[in-house]
């Protein structure tokens, strides 16, 4: 069997943080292991990792057991970014970053791009250059005996942002690189898994609100998607497109089947959200070799959830892994040891030993001529004298004698000053006046302050009760480009859910007051 999953992580360090927690143990290796080990698949693809390759560690890229392959933005730091683990047992024969060729090494790539003279050099090079596309090209064996190519796309589809028509275009453009890819690698002779954040809901009962979207069925993804997939029932015998929606396949009427929920309105709790995440098969890997296709919703640590696939193929691994491998790259490869190295056994031989006194010795040596050149390097006494006449810092805030402070002439005298004591008992009473004088200015002096900063910060003012439920509201803040850029602004603060259900989010919703 050959397990396949896919998983937005929404930045790889994420999940990672919240295992690291839960475990008391801030090493980075153990937690990404043991979110691999979590998902239990052989191959697992995840997408906007949000790292670069200029803060990719080693405790993230390699990791006992697997070998990985990740894909970086060139434009923006912390942005997009997939990346591919295998299992050893399921080592590719060929790894390659992107869907144009552009960013291929000729050097264990997957090859295959089809034709597309439709592109430019500078648009192909736009579409890759964000780090949105993955290949992996495995060996397989059929239940029959029989050795086949598999090659796996890991993708992370641009979303369309409404304020910015402009990536709406840059989005079907992607899709149909990816499509001309794929369709190019079918005609080759290769079995193809499309898998990965698609960032469209194909079908309305792939969305929550989809009947009170307008034009649901005429998005131009949507629209897409119904080109490159099969319409009917797997099983009926009858398709369309190239490639089968592998969920649908085995689960055609579940409906609540989401995989990505806002985090700004928790709207998870309620599961308010769509599917945008698929495993996609071309139709004949599909019919012949998948056994199950699953999401994961209750694995934690993204907006979105796991989702995979189970093949009755077995995976025949590559001797070597392809160039692409992390574990190939030059702040990498060779000089990463393990803590294992740095440990030394306690029964060494003779020859161990007297090289080590040997290099005791040395070092001692070396220790004595570091401590002459820094006693020689020490400032002689006319330069000690120069340093020890400087001047303390208090000095710098001690009036000038050229500049007396005029304060000090104005300066009241205190009540027990005013009292002349003339007997013991006038001294007694005399410190007794002075002392509350001192309290009660220094208790004056207290009430002006706070008086003071009451003025100037006038606190908090108390959180408005929402209309629907009457408990306090929460305080967002808008984001969107726009007149009210950065205002305030108060809402319901339960998540977003059905308007049929009680326990969901009111429409109430109060401008705050200008900063």
């Amino acid at each position: 069997m050959l397990r396949v999953v896919s998983w937005n992580i929404n930045g790889i360090r994420s999940p990672l943080q919240g295992v690291a927690n839960e475990e008391a143990n801030n090493c980075t290796a153990m937690a990404m292991a043991r979110i691999l080990d979590k998902l239990d698949a052989d191959i697992v693809c995840l997408q906007e990792t949000k790292v670069t390759r200029d803060v990719l560690t080693e405790p993230l890229a390699i990791i006992e057991g697997y070998n990985s392959y990740f894909s970086f933005s060139r434009n923006r730091s912390g942005y997009s970014g997939v990346a591919t683990f295998c299992k050893d047992c399921a080592t590719p024969v060929a790894a390659e970053e992107g869907l144009s060729g552009l960013l291929a090494t000729q050097n264990g790539d997957v090859g295959c791009y089809g034709n597309m003279d439709e592109f430019t050099q500078e648009e192909l090079r736009a579409l890759d250059n964000e780090g949105r596309a993955l290949l992996t090209q495995h060996k397989i064996c059929t239940w029959e005996g029989k050795e086949k190519i598999l090659t796996l796309i890991n993708v992370y589809c641009p979303h369309a942002d409404p304020g910015r028509p402009e990536r709406l275009a840059f989005k079907m453009r992607f899709y149909r690189l990816l499509q001309i890819r794929a369709e190019a690698l079918l005609a080759a002779g290769s079995h193809v898994i499309i898998l990965g954040d698609l960032n469209t809901a194909h079908r309305p009962i792939d969305h929550w609100d989809a009947v009170n979207m307008e034009n649901f069925e005429e998005d131009p993804g949507r629209k897409w998607m119904d080109g490159l997939l099969s319409n009917m029932d797997c099983r009926a015998g009858c398709h369309v497109g190239a490639f089968i929606d592998s969920y649908r396949c085995f689960q055609p009427k579940q409906e609540g089947a989401f995989t990505c929920w806002s985090t700004l309105t928790g709207a998870r709790r309620l599961n308010y959200g769509s599917r945008i995440d698929y495993v996609l098969g071309d139709r004949t890997l599909v019919i012949d070799t998948f056994q199950a296709s699953f999401l994961l919703p209750e694995v934690m640590g993204s907006d979105h959830c796991p989702v995979g696939a189970v093949l009755n193929v077995s995976s025949v691994p590559a001797k070597q892994c392809p160039s692409l491998c992390t574990r190939f790259l030059p702040e990498f490869s060779g000089t990463q040891l393990k803590i294992l190295h740095f440990l030394v056994h306690l029964k060494q031989d003779s020859v161990c030993k007297q090289s080590t006194l040997q290099l005791s010795n040395q070092t001692q040596v070396q220790i004595r001529q570091n401590k002459a050149r820094m006693r020689s390097a020490r400032p002689r006494a006319s330069q000690a004298g120069s340093i020890r006449g400087q001047k303390k810092l208090m000095s710098y805030f001690q009036p000038s004698s050229s500049h007396p402070q005029a304060s000090s002439n104005l300066e009241l005298p205190t009540l027990g000053a005013l009292v002349t004591p003339k007997t013991p008992k006038d001294k007694v009473l005399a410190k007794v006046v002075e002392g509350q004088a001192k309290a009660s200015k220094s208790k004056d002096e207290k009430e002006v302050q706070i008086s003071f900063w009451k003025s100037v910060l006038g606190g908090p003012l108390p959180m408005p009760l929402c209309g629907g439920h009457r408990e306090p509201c929460v305080m967002r803040t808008v984001k969107k480009p726009g007149p009210n850029l950065g205002r305030h602004f108060y809402m319901c603060s339960r998540p977003r859910g059905p308007s049929t259900d009680p326990s969901s989010r009111c429409n109430f919703f109060l401008w705050g007051r200008p900063s």
